[in-house]
């Protein structure tokens, strides 16, 4: 008996708790309760008023940047900051009421929810065959962009630490570490983005940059996850165990782990026919469990594997603490000093690189913005107590004032009329170390050609969709002559092609008679990471891989077509832009 009340026990007291539950709440609103009064015991509805306020918030702000060609995190951490002390905090009882700091724990765990599955997708999505492929060119300027402002965020925290840190909060060398991480890395998100915009992504600059900002970017999560793990040791010794614990778990994730993951999916069928519940279930597992265990040995969860991130990165600043000449002076500062180690770096090693000074300028500016990885440095120096809220405040300044500039800097430098396409087939490297020669002869030498009797035989093609192709099969057949016939003789003879006087007066097309068919393939390009990597891919894999462009080359071969193959990655809105570039260039 007294087990049996034992196991009905649990069962029990959920049942009380829910019926408490629904009696607390009886009413509502409409019993004149606060919707908005914080509940520790159910804090649900307070964080669905506070998610919906912030993304109405950074969409409204969005729009309007939009128009100005900036990325979306400017409006993630503006519209933090609109929401925070600065602007809507000072408004009488917003605060208290939305954002009470009470709440603000739940709001953070669901922000570092999104953020381990947000960098694990980062990492999933990153192709380091883009290094490979520009393994020169692309380390010398990620150095140059690391080396450097990592030296000048050193030279400025000294400053900085006198003027504002208490030394009995933080030490002097903690200090320097995160500024030296703020100052020396490239928010590669960002720069995706950015690239993306000013249609860069098919440039000589814009392969390079995506190149170094990768680079960039695997060194900066290096540094910060060193960073924390000195922070978070109580002693240089404790300090080499967190990381040779961090490098033992880095080989058991690349080694034992990844074999078992391959050998999942491919039991599962996940290679060939997609990712199953079952792998899902798994990989999400893996995330979470690494996530734990970094966090476990004194790394932050991140590190293990979202807009309210960005937005709880606004919510902790507070310009209003800018609030003398002293705090603006060393703000300038900073602004000045990291914008300046970023464009000298990234500048002169692209000059040693090879790149003429209009380019070169125009590299070190797009390794300057800012973003994601500052603000995460920002946010675990702020909850570390490495940085207080005012110098807080003025990096995030900083971070948001030189992502903002990265795009009119970038188009002042280095205009349309100047940029340089990596090729005609879109972005494959050709000029850049480790891709083709960029000899495009068989391409452009029949453009333009045409018969004696003023009919074209160049024409561009384009494939978009798979329902598309037997249309575009039929249109071209119908363009291709198979034979010259001639005009003089009678009409019941031409159409007889039994007609022995019909073969004798008639002959097949020359080599050069024959049409040419360029088959241009528009892939849309998306925000996604992976796609703008893949729009930075070797072209020749990518269309060896499309099955668009197999089955239409099968269909020339087959009809006795010259077909060369091409291919585009692009935003939707955009494709007109490229079918027209593509004609221009072809002579089609």
């Amino acid at each position: 008996m007294s087990s049996s009340g034992s196991l009905s026990r649990p069962f029990i007291d959920l049942g009380t708790s829910l019926f408490k539950r629904a009696a607390e709440q009886q009413g509502g609103l409409l019993t004149g309760k606060d919707p908005t009064e914080f509940n520790p015991k159910d804090p649900i509805r307070l964080w669905i008023i506070q998610i919906g306020i912030i993304i109405l918030t950074t969409q409204i702000l969005s729009l309007g940047l939009a128009r100005m060609r900036q990325p979306k995190v400017i409006a993630e951490v503006l519209g933090g900051i609109v929401l925070g002390p600065t602007l809507m905090g000072r408004v009488p009882g917003f605060t208290h009421h939305i954002f009470p700091d009470e709440s603000r724990p739940y709001l953070a765990l669901t922000a570092n929810i999104g953020l381990v599955l947000f960098l694990f997708l980062v990492g999933l999505e990153i192709d380091t065959k883009v290094i490979k492929r520009n393994a020169k060119k692309s380390l010398i300027i990620s150095a140059g962009g690391i080396l450097l402002p990592f030296g000048l965020g050193a030279a400025v925290a000294v400053p900085l630490y006198n003027t504002f840190i208490d030394p009995n909060v933080a030490g002097f060398g903690h200090f320097l570490l995160f500024v030296g991480v703020a100052f020396s890395i490239t928010a590669f998100p960002v720069l995706c983005r950015i690239l993306t915009e000013l249609k860069l992504l098919d440039d000589l600059i814009g392969i390079i940059v995506l190149s170094a900002g990768v680079g960039n970017d695997i060194v900066g999560w290096i540094l910060l996850a060193l960073t924390v793990a000195l922070v978070n040791a109580s002693s240089g010794l404790t300090a080499l165990y967190v990381l040779l614990c961090s490098v033992a778990w880095t080989l058991f994730i690349l080694i034992p782990m990844k074999r078992a993951m391959m050998w999942l999916a491919r039991w599962t069928g996940s290679i060939s026919s997609g990712p199953t519940p079952l792998f899902m279930t798994a990989t999400v597992l893996l995330v979470f469990t690494s996530a734990l265990f970094t966090d476990i040995i004194g790394v932050h969860a991140i590190f293990g594997g979202f807009l309210a991130y960005f937005t709880l990165s606004g919510l902790s600043t507070n310009l209003g603490l800018l609030d003398n000449g002293i705090t603006w002076g060393y703000t300038i500062l900073i602004l000045v000093v990291a914008y300046i180690g970023k464009f000298v770096g990234g500048s002169v090693a692209a000059v040693f690189a090879g790149f003429n000074k209009r380019e070169a300028a125009t590299i070190g500016t797009l390794l300057s913005c800012k973003g994601l990885v500052e603000l995460i440095v920002l946010n675990v120096g702020l909850s570390a107590g490495i940085l207080d809220t005012r110098v807080f405040s003025m990096f995030v300044l900083e971070a948001l004032v030189l992502t903002f500039a990265s795009t009119p800097v970038t188009l002042w430098l280095y205009p349309p009329h100047l940029r340089v396409r990596a090729s005609a087939t879109g972005a494959n490297f050709a000029g850049i170390e480790g891709g083709p020669p960029g000899d495009h002869s068989k391409r452009t030498a029949a453009a333009g050609v045409t018969v004696g009797f003023d009919k074209k035989t160049r024409f561009l093609v384009i494939l978009d969709k798979m329902e598309h192709m037997s249309s575009a099969m039929v249109i071209t057949q119908l363009l291709r002559p198979t034979l010259m016939l001639n005009p003089e003789v009678p009409t019941e003879v031409n159409e007889d092609p039994e007609n022995p006087l019909r073969r004798s007066l008639s002959r097949s097309l020359t080599p050069s008679e024959k049409i040419d068919v360029e088959a241009l393939r528009l892939i849309e390009l998306t925000d996604r990471t992976s796609d703008l990597m893949r729009s930075s891919s070797a072209v020749e894999d990518l269309i060896l891989r499309d099955p668009l462009l197999n089955i239409y080359n099968t269909f020339g071969q087959l009809h006795d077509m010259n077909v060369v193959d091409r291919l585009a990655v692009a935003q939707y809105e955009l494709y007109h832009e490229r079918v027209g570039d593509f004609a221009r260039e072809s002579g089609a």
